[in-house]
């Protein structure tokens, strides 16, 4: 190594520094997903990063999507993807291929990630100690001919009711990691499959985190000029929404962010996962993404 190198690595780490002491021992929950997750170099890099945060006092969870590994898994079973007002129906036979895919081979796949970098991760779901129970979704859409409202039955598409964080407590603890799927029972004995960003925020909730990164395929929030806001408020955000400068899927992501301060989480950040190591930067350095606070 250079002595021009040597510097650049100390100045580096005199800049993390700070953040690191800032987080030690608080908590963060990263929701993993979109393109970042069908990529083995940005796979491996975010499994470093995770690692790293251990590594530096920080207790890191992961939860973690699946839509477009569960649709390949629904074609190659050959059970036909029904979606109604942009949500997959999910019927009794969906449901079991859904947990499969999300609690079976995604989960496993990115715990051994982890657990290549050194670390000890392990997987789970809302099942496991009772972590997470749900309830039917209660979704309504506004019929385009008639004007009238419509209740949608979606099957097993389920909304979180309650969280019991004993077990992330222990964890949290120990040296594991807990990389968690978004699939838990329900009162009455099923099985519900929920969505990857709103599961993250109720766990993040329940937790007071410290942070709620949720990595997507876009830079974070943008200005009507297409330049990335750095930091917003809710009520920023709210008016963002009213005045059409956050639109279209934007939207649902930047609501459930509110919903995760308003449930007790300190800073959500939306942060583009398509850039190698992206945790890092958005907690070692002074941002990557859009963070909204309360």
């Amino acid at each position: 190594m250079t002595a021009s190198e040597s510097e650049t690595q100390a100045r580096l780490l005199a800049q993390a520094l700070p953040f690191m002491q800032k987080y030690e021992n608080k908590t963060i929950v990263v929701k993993y997903g979109g393109h970042a997750m069908g990529d083995s170099t940005l796979g491996k890099a975010f499994a470093e990063d995770i690692a790293l945060l251990k590594q530096s006092g920080i207790n890191p969870i992961v939860v973690h999507g699946g839509g477009p590994q569960i649709g390949a898994m629904l074609t190659k079973m050959g059970i036909e993807s029904k979606f109604e007002g942009g949500l997959r129906v999910t019927d009794a036979k969906t449901v079991e291929i859904v947990e499969m895919v999300l609690a079976g081979s995604i989960n496993k796949e990115i715990v051994a990630l982890i657990n290549q970098t050194g670390e000890w991760a392990i997987g789970l779901c809302g099942k496991d100690g009772n972590m997470v129970f749900a309830e039917k979704a209660k979704k309504t859409v506004i019929d385009p001919d008639s004007n009238i409202e419509r209740v949608l039955d979606l099957g097993f598409v389920g909304e979180v009711t309650e969280v019991d964080r004993t077990l992330l407590d222990l964890l949290a603890k120990s040296e594991m990691i807990p990389v968690i799927a978004p699939v838990a029972p329900g009162r009455d004995g099923a099985t519900y499959n929920i969505n990857a960003d709103t599961f993250a925020g109720a766990i993040a909730g329940a937790l007071h985190a410290s942070r709620l990164l949720f990595l997507t395929d876009v830079p974070g929030v943008l200005d009507k000029n297409k330049e990335l806001i750095k930091e917003l408020t809710v009520s920023q955000a709210r008016a963002l929404i009213k005045d059409g400068t956050i639109s279209g899927g934007m939207i649902p992501k930047v609501e459930t962010c509110i919903e995760a301060i308003k449930a007790g989480v300190q800073g959500v950040v939306i942060l583009n996962g398509k850039t190698a190591h992206s945790v890092l930067l958005e907690i070692f350095t002074e941002g990557a993404g859009t963070l909204i606070v309360p």
